[in-house]
C-alpha cells in the first residue's frame, strides 16, 4: 500500500528516500527547515489508520511523511533529523515504506485449496431379487482383489499365512485404501459428528501433544477428515460440549461452530486484530499482572482482580435528557403515526436483515439538538430533522433552543425570540405537530448561506394563521414567552461546547460528527449500535415491557448531569511504579539522569513523603502528587487548595514535586526548599500548619524581602531539625524533580499537574484542586453521584 502511495506522489527522480511536507517534496535534508516554515498554510495530508507515527504527544503540528527503505543510509540520515524534531514536538513524523527499485521476484504463500463436495443422496429403486446374486459375485470379486497388491502388500498371501488375523488384515487393507485417496469425498452421514470426533481425538492425546495434534487437524483438516470419522465419541463428552454450546449461546451469543478469542476476558476481534496487535495486548495484560504480583496479589486473588469490571478507556458519558427545557416534537410511544408498530421489547430479538432498524413503539432512540435559531448552519440541522421526522424513522427528536435571556425583549427585533413565541402560539392553537411543521417551513424560506430573520417568521405565521395578531404574539409583553430562559439555563448547566450540539441517548457527538453532511449517517449508525445494547438487555432480562426505555437509559452508570472535558476527558496516561532492583537516592542527581522512565518513577515514588488528615498508619485509597513551581503564586494557590480539601477528606494523602519555571538557584527556590525540608523533618500536624502559612502571599513577600525562613517557623515544630535540613538540602533534589517532570511527565517548565494513583492530569489552569481530586475519586470509586458531580 505504501509503495502505491509513494508512486502516486510521485517520488523525485533519483531519490531512494524523500519527505513530503504538506504537498512539497524534497530528498535533501537541508531543505526540511525551509519547507516547514509555511507548511501550515498548505493543505494537511490525510493520514491512514495503518500509518506509522513516531510516538509523541503532539498531534496538531506540521506533518512530515518520510518515504524510505529501512536499513539504508538515506533512511538513517532522514530519521535522525525527523525523530529529533518529533521529540521536541515540532512536527508529526510519519514513516511510509518505499523501495526505489523493487524486485520483480514474487513471494510465494503456502497453503492448500480444497473443495468439500457433499453429494446428493436421493432415494433409488433397488431390485432385491438380485441381492443374492450380488453377494455371490462379491465373494468372487474379493478373491480376485486379494491377488492385487495394495501399497506393496499382497493380502491374499497374508490371509493364507495368518488366517487367525483375517479381520485385522481386512481393517489394515481398508486403512491403506483410504489413505491412498485421502481426499475422497465423505458421505453426508460421516459429516454430522466430525467436529465432535475432532475434539475427541484432541482430548484423547496426552497433554504434552494435544496442542500439536490440534494444530495438525486445523491446518490439514481435509486430509485428516476421513480418519476422524472412525473416532468414537464418548457420550459424556458429547453432553458436556452441548452444555457448553448452550451456555456460550445464552451468555455471550456465540452460536455452535463460531469461534471467539478472549484474553483475560477481553474480546479479541480477529477481523481487526493481527498477531502483532494481539502481542501488544498480551504485553499490556502482562504488565498489569506483573504489577499486581509485585503488590503481593497472587494466585486466586490475582485472577479475581483480573475479572473485575472496570470502565473501558473509551467509555462515553451521557447527559440526563429528562429535562423540562427539551421540547420533544414527537413521541414514539404515544403519537398516532406509530400506532401500528409493535410495543414489546421482544421484537428486538427477532432476526432482521443487517442494517435494518427495528420499528418498535418505544422511545429507544432519542436525539436532542441544542441550537441557536439564528446561527448560519441551523437550517441544515432542521432539514435533517425533517428527513427523519417525515420518513418515520424510530427516532424521538427534541430541541433545546438557546435564546436571549434578557427580561424584556422584542420579538420584532430578535428572530430567535420570534420563533419561540410563534412555536408556543401554534402549539396552543393546534398541537406540537403543527408547531414543528411551522418551524420547518420557516427554515425553508432561508436561502443557503443566510440566517433566519424576523420576516421569515412573520411570513409563515401570517400564511398559516392569517387571523393571528402578529404584534401581540411577538411583542415585548407577549403571553407566549413562557419557558424562554429554560433552554439557555439547561445548556449552561450541561457544560457542552460551542453550539450547535447534539445528544444521542444523552451521549454528545464529537466536533467531527457534527458536520451536517455526515450527521445523518452517524445517527443511523448510532441507532444500529444502540440496538445491540438493547437486545442484550432484553435477552439478559434487564429490560422488560414494564420498564420505561428513557428511564432505563438514564439509570445507566455513565449518565451525568454535567460534561466537563477536564474531568471526564478520555485521555488517560499512567505512570509505572515497579520498583528498581538497585536502591537509588533521590538527591543523587547525576545517577538519576541515567535511569529510564520507569526507574525514575520508582525512585520518586520510593522517596515521596506524604501529608494526611490524621496521624494514622492506614492504607489510603487515593495518593495525589501536587506538581507546580511553589515559588510562583499559582503553584502556591494549587497547594493551598489541596490543603483545604485535605481537611474534609480522610481517604487521601498528598505529596509534592517541584517543577521550577526558571533556572534553579538558591534565591528563587526558598519556598520549594522550605516545603521539602518540612516534609522531611516535621510531624504531620506541624507540617500542615507550616505549609498553610508558607503558601500565603504575605509569607512569600516577606521571604522575598530578605526574611530568614526560620523566623516564620511555628510553635511545636522541630526547629533544629528543620534548620539543619534546610541549610544542607542543596539543589540536587529539586533538579531531580525537574528532570522527572520534564522527561517522564512531559511537562513544560513551571507547568502544573496532578498525579492521582499514577494517572497524570495537566489541564489545571483554571481548575480548583477540589474539582480535580473529585475527578480522580470518580474513577477510583465510580458511583452515579460522583460522575454526576
Amino acid at each position: 500500500m505504501f509503495q502505491q502511495i509513494a508512486a502516486d506522489e510521485p517520488p523525485p527522480e533519483g531519490c531512494s528516500a524523500f519527505v513530503v511536507i504538506h504537498e512539497k517534496h524534497t530528498c535533501k535534508t537541508n531543505e526540511i527547515k525551509k519547507l516547514l516554515k509555511k507548511a501550515n498554510k498548505r493543505p494537511r495530508p490525510y493520514l491512514f489508520k495503518g500509518d506509522h507515527k513516531y510516538p509523541t504527544l503532539k498531534e496538531d503540528g506540521p506533518v512530515v511523511i518520510l518515504y524510505a527503505e529501512m536499513g539504508t543510509r538515506d533512511f538513517v540520515k532522514f530519521h535522525k533529523i525527523l525523530s529529533e524534531k518529533a521529540q521536541k514536538e515540532e512536527i508529526v513524523y510519519v514513516l511510509r515504506h518505499y523501495v526505489q527499485k523493487p524486485r520483480s521476484r514474487k513471494m510465494y504463500l503456502s497453503g492448500y485449496g480444497v473443495e468439500l463436495a457433499i453429494k446428493s443422496t436421493e432415494y433409488k429403486a433397488v431390485d432385491d431379487t438380485q441381492v443374492k446374486v450380488t453377494n455371490e459375485t462379491t465373494k468372487e470379486e474379493d478373491e480376485e482383489e486379494e491377488e492385487t497388491d495394495v501399497q506393496g502388500f499382497l493380502f491374499g498371501k497374508l490371509k493364507q499365512l495368518h488366517p487367525d488375523l483375517k479381520n485385522n488384515l481386512k481393517e489394515f487393507k481398508k486403512h491403506l485404501i483410504e489413505t491412498t485417496n485421502s481426499m475422497e469425498p465423505l458421505k453426508v452421514w460421516e459429516l454430522q459428528d466430525l467436529s465432535f470426533q475432532a475434539a475427541a481425538r484432541i482430548m484423547s492425546t496426552p497433554a504434552y501433544d494435544a496442542l500439536k495434534v490440534m494444530k495438525d487437524i486445523a491446518q490439514n483438516f481435509p486430509i485428516r477428515a476421513r480418519s476422524l470419522t472412525r473416532v468414537p465419541v464418548d457420550k459424556q463428552m458429547r453432553n458436556e460440549i452441548e452444555e457448553n454450546q448452550k451456555h456460550l449461546h445464552e451468555t455471550l451469543g456465540i452460536q455452535p461452530g463460531e469461534a471467539r478469542l478472549f484474553l483475560n476476558g477481553l474480546h479479541i476481534d480477529l477481523d481487526f486484530h493481527d498477531p502483532f496487535s494481539i502481542l501488544e495486548t498480551l504485553k499490556v495484560e502482562g504488565k498489569v499482572m506483573h504489577g499486581l504480583h509485585e503488590l503481593g496479589i497472587q494466585e486466586e486473588i490475582l485472577s479475581k482482580f483480573m475479572r473485575l469490571h472496570i470502565h473501558p478507556a473509551d467509555s462515553s458519558y451521557a447527559l440526563d435528557i429528562r429535562h423540562s427545557s427539551v421540547i420533544w416534537i414527537n413521541n414514539i410511544e404515544k403519537d398516532r403515526s406509530y400506532i401500528t408498530w409493535p410495543a414489546s421489547y421482544q421484537e428486538l430479538l427477532k432476526p432482521t436483515f443487517p442494517g435494518v432498524i427495528p420499528q418498535i413503539r418505544r422511545n429507544l432512540y432519542n436525539l436532542v439538538l441544542f441550537v441557536d435559531p439564528v446561527q448560519e448552519d441551523t437550517d441544515d440541522y432542521m432539514k435533517l430533522v425533517e428527513l427523519f421526522y417525515h420518513h418515520n424513522v424510530p427516532l424521538r427528536i427534541g430541541f433545546v433552543f438557546i435564546l436571549n435571556t434578557e427580561e424584556e425583549i422584542d420579538g420584532n427585533e430578535d428572530a430567535g425570540i420570534a420563533l419561540w413565541r410563534t412555536f408556543n402560539y401554534v402549539t396552543e392553537e393546534s398541537d406540537n405537530f403543527q408547531a414543528t411543521n411551522c418551524i420547518i417551513h420557516m427554515y425553508h424560506e432561508v436561502k443557503d448561506g443566510n440566517v433566519l430573520t424576523v420576516n421569515h417568521v412573520k411570513n409563515i405565521l401570517r400564511r398559516e394563521y392569517p387571523h393571528a395578531d402578529v404584534q401581540s404574539i411577538l411583542g415585548v409583553h407577549s403571553e407566549y414567552d413562557e419557558g424562554r430562559k429554560a433552554g439557555a439555563t439547561f445548556y449552561k448547566k450541561t457544560g457542552l461546547g460551542p453550539l450547535p450540539q447534539a445528544l444521542f441517548n444523552g451521549v454528545p457527538f464529537s466536533k467531527e460528527e457534527m458536520n451536517a453532511a455526515e450527521l445523518e449517517a452517524v445517527i443511523l449508525q448510532r441507532i444500529i449500535d444502540a440496538s445491540g445494547f438493547f437486545q442484550r438487555a432484553v435477552f439478559m432480562g434487564l429490560l422488560n415491557d414494564h420498564i420505561n426505555a428513557v428511564d432505563f437509559l438514564m439509570d445507566q452508570n455513565n449518565v451525568v448531569s454535567h460534561i466537563n472535558p477536564s474531568i471526564l476527558g478520555a485521555e488517560r496516561k499512567y505512570l509505572r511504579f515497579r520498583s528498581t532492583s538497585v536502591p537509588f537516592d533521590v538527591q543523587d542527581f547525576s545517577t538519576f539522569s541515567f535511569l529510564d522512565s520507569q526507574d525514575k518513577s520508582a525512585v520518586i515514588s520510593d522517596s515521596m513523603k506524604y501529608l494526611t488528615k490524621k496521624d494514622e498508619d492506614v492504607l489510603y485509597a487515593v495518593t495525589v502528587w501536587i506538581i507546580a513551581d511553589f515559588d510562583n503564586p499559582s503553584g502556591r494557590q494549587l497547594l493551598s487548595s489541596a490543603l483545604k480539601h485535605l481537611k474534609t477528606s480522610s481517604h487521601i494523602r498528598i505529596g509534592v514535586l517541584n517543577n521550577p519555571s526558571s533556572k534553579i538557584k538558591e534565591d528563587n527556590t526558598a519556598i520549594a526548599r522550605g516545603i521539602l525540608a518540612a516534609f522531611l523533618t516535621q510531624s504531620n500536624r506541624s507540617l500542615k500548619s507550616f505549609l498553610s502559612k508558607l503558601t500565603k502571599e504575605e509569607t512569600a513577600k516577606s521571604l522575598a524581602a530578605g526574611t530568614k525562613i526560620v523566623k516564620i517557623l511555628l510553635p511545636g515544630m522541630n526547629d533544629d531539625a528543620f534548620e539543619k535540613k534546610y541549610n544542607t538540602l542543596g539543589l540536587d533534589i529539586i533538579k531531580t524533580h525537574q528532570m522527572f517532570c520534564q522527561e517522564v511527565l512531559k511537562l513544560l517548565p513551571g507547568q502544573m499537574a496532578v498525579v492521582s494513583n499514577g494517572r497524570v492530569r495537566k489541564e489545571l489552569s483554571s481548575l480548583s484542586f477540589f474539582v480535580v481530586t473529585f475527578y480522580f475519586l470518580e474513577f477510583q470509586f465510580p458511583t452515579k453521584e460522583n460522575t454526576s458531580y
